[in-house]
């Protein structure tokens, strides 16, 4: 077995240690600075280097270089030495763990536990919900880490768990870690989600009291009970010791299920949280901590001066400290008392900054109605074109020979890796006949900012973003608005125009839709004489039927209107009903698996066209009383689908259809028509409020969907 890596030794011709971080029985933990980059970075070891436990590693290295969550480090790198050992090369943590901040503080506040609890929450969704479901199996005030900007992390992944089906594979040795572990992981049962649920809980409990609880294995064998928390600490809220305890739960049935149910019971506990912006952050270090050498949590975590390497995630909102809102106000007063200065003493200024103060700025509106406001105009950014470029499109859109389109060879050219969701409303891409032939284009949500996109001869219809905001996937030909286009192919552009690519799928398809990771393209064709819904894998360049014509009534004998989840966990879509003749709302696993049908309803009414909200709760679609074209709104929540809830009838904005939700859940577009003949794209709150037609041209145009932001 090799020796601890000393300091200033360079690992892999790149690392150059710095200092031990942990040390433990399979190897060490090493804060290092990676020459080539000029970062630091922390160097995960294991010296023992068996057949199982190279496996053990090797798959840790898989599951962790996979993720992308702004409260999870990265793996940048992983190598084995022979007759050393193998090694992580993860991001560097800065900042103190939640242990170190009870030590410092004693217990946490109230606000600042949920906050931690939110933040875990989100992380621990994203494990649990991937594909196969990630157990950390590990969750303590240790590996909770909190960087000096008050950002959140959940680190060291060596006892992960990854699930496939029912069976499951352990990256490290099974431990426990008394009074945060429940009784299942001592081998009483199966760990599973519910098992984080349990040692995030036990965390939160003992931050808010200084105390760790009672044993999990303890108490399921009645030897002792959980001491309720506020007998430890009173000042903690009903609500909050209630979610708390029942996350505890000895019975992982009697526990929150998901990690989502948790997080709401958390931030609902207390008025503070109840509307909770952005991502969770909690107060940051003090000046003279936020950089002073502690003792760090094991994996992916650190100490010391220099800034970590941060994972590409949603911006944190720095809280201001004292020293700056006291520095703040003596600017703002000294500009202040110089303006009134000038005022009083000059009259020529004095005049002019009257007359600035008197002026008023026009406001945007979209006829007349109340609209979303982009924060920005998006600007075209270079893209790193991963489709070959072959055509790019004349701005007039007028006789243009036909592209030559080069299919796409994903295995040659392409090289794509999961994008995470972004957000936003200030941008749209609808389909619009104002040049004589369906194209696509880019709007400002307050209807100005007009760009063609495509130049196709036969029409381009049907967008759908990638997730990153930077491409389109649509269809061609498409000479005007169609209930189907079962002649179309599939194509995708880039945002400014370049890159025209046609997908490499027999028979062409329809209704595509970019999979939130942006790997996948869900489609609708008709590859086996009937609509069932594919998927297209970018990155393996296959095809995987996800429905299909089934002989049993009870399940559709086609389906159609593919939507993915926030998460890119399942899919909804329309399927028919052969028992009813009538379209019904269905949903299933993102591999086709657990085919349910969603909303139980009256079979004189067809649902169709469905569609997710960013909280992969709400589920909007349309309903119509027969084989109509235009018919209601509705709404349902996906949470209350095994206690066969009705959907609720969105009665605001009259009749509408093809309706897309922003990523913030405020505004909604849709298809309506003013004249019973021609269709507009229009906006409305998610409340029912501010109908308003977003374009002005008289010539048909639909097809809208919110554009990302990058």
């Amino acid at each position: 077995m090799a020796t601890t890596l000393e300091r200033g030794s360079l690992l892999h011709k790149r690392y150059r240690i710095v200092e031990i971080l942990g040390q433990g029985g399979m190897g060490s933990v090493y804060r290092a600075v990676d020459e080539n980059l000029g970062v630091d970075v922390a160097v995960k070891e294991n010296l023992f280097t068996t057949d199982e436990y190279a496996r053990q590693f090797r798959l840790e290295a898989v599951i962790l270089a996979n993720l992308r969550h702004p409260n999870l480090p990265r793996v940048t790198d992983h190598f084995v030495i022979p007759d050393q050992g193998q090694y992580l090369i993860m991001d560097y943590i800065e900042g103190e763990d939640l242990r170190q901040r009870m030590e410092r503080i004693g217990f946490i506040s109230e606000e600042e536990a949920i906050l931690i609890g939110a933040a875990m929450c989100d992380a621990l969704h994203y494990l649990h919900t991937r594909k196969p479901s990630i157990i950390h199996r590990d969750v303590k005030p240790g590996n909770v880490r909190i960087m000096p900007d008050g950002h959140i992390y959940l680190v060291d992944f060596g006892l992960a768990k990854l699930v496939k089906g029912s069976q499951a594979t352990t990256t490290g040795a099974r431990a426990m870690t008394p009074g945060y572990s429940p009784p299942e992981q001592y081998g009483t049962a199966r760990t599973d989600p519910r098992t984080d649920i349990y040692s995030l809980g036990a965390t939160l409990y003992a931050a808010l009291c200084g105390v760790i609880p009672e044993d999990g294995l303890a108490r399921a064998m009645d030897n002792v009970e959980l001491t309720p928390l506020r007998k430890r600490n009173p000042k903690v809220s009903r609500k909050l010791a209630a979610a708390i305890e029942k996350a505890m739960a000895i019975r992982s049935e009697d526990r929150f299920q998901t990690a989502e149910e948790f997080k709401q019971a958390l931030l609902t506990s207390n008025v503070k949280t109840q509307r909770l912006e952005g991502p969770p952050t909690v107060d940051p270090l003090p000046q003279a901590l936020a950089h002073e050498g502690e003792e760090p949590a094991v994996g992916g975590v650190g100490k010391g001066s220099r800034p970590a390497s941060r994972p590409p995630s949603r911006p944190v909102r720095k809280k201001p400290g004292t020293s700056f809102w006291i520095f703040f106000s003596f600017f703002l007063l000294t500009i202040l008392m110089a303006i009134l200065s000038l005022i009083l003493f000059w009259d020529p200024i004095s005049d002019a900054l009257g007359g600035l103060l008197a002026s008023e700025t026009p406001a945007v509106t979209l006829e007349n109605a109340a609209t979303p406001q982009p924060t920005s105009t998006p600007t075209k950014l270079a893209v790193n074109v991963t489709f070959i470029p072959t055509v790019t499109p004349s701005p007039t859109g007028t006789d243009t020979p036909p592209p030559n389109v080069t299919p796409l060879d994903v295995t040659a050219t392409t090289v794509l890796t999961p994008t995470r969701q972004g957000g936003g409303y200030g941008q749209l891409a609808i389909v619009s006949k104002r040049t004589g032939i369906p194209q696509i284009f880019l709007i400002n949500s307050d209807g100005t900012g007009i760009e063609q996109i495509t130049n196709m001869p036969d029409g381009a219809c049907q967008p759908s973003w990638s997730p990153d905001g930077m491409q389109i996937v649509f269809i061609s030909p498409c000479d005007k608005r169609r209930d189907e286009y079962s002649s179309a192919n599939i194509y995708t552009i880039n945002v400014d125009g370049t890159g025209l690519t046609q997908l490499p799928i027999p028979l062409g398809g329809f209704e595509p839709v970019w999979s939130p990771d942006g790997q996948r393209i869900a489609f609708t064709s008709k590859l086996d004489g009937t609509y069932q819904i594919y998927a297209l894998n970018l990155i393996e360049n296959t095809i995987t039927a996800l429905t299909e014509k089934s002989t049993d009534p009870k399940f559709p004998d086609w389906s159609r209107y593919p939507a993915w989840s926030p998460s890119g966990t399942q899919i909804i879509y329309t399927g028919h009903s052969q028992l009813t003749n009538a379209l019904q709302i269905w949903v299933m696993s993102d591999a086709g698996d657990g085919k349910t049908r969603l909303v139980l309803n009256d079979p004189a009414f067809y649902d169709f066209q469905p569609v997710w909200g960013s909280d992969e709760r709400t589920i909007f679609f349309s309903e119509t009383r027969g084989p109509q074209a235009l018919g209601w709104l509705m709404k349902f929540d996906y949470e209350q689908r095994a206690t066969n809830a009705f959907p609720t009838r969105f009665t605001n904005g009259g009749y509408m259809t093809n309706v897309v939700v922003s990523p913030d859940m405020y505004w909604l577009a849709f298809e309506s028509t003013e004249d019973g003949l021609t269709y507009h794209v229009f906006l409305i709150t998610i409340g029912g409020q501010n109908r308003a037609r977003l374009t002005t041209d008289p010539e048909e145009e639909f097809d809208p969907v919110w554009r990302p932001l990058p």
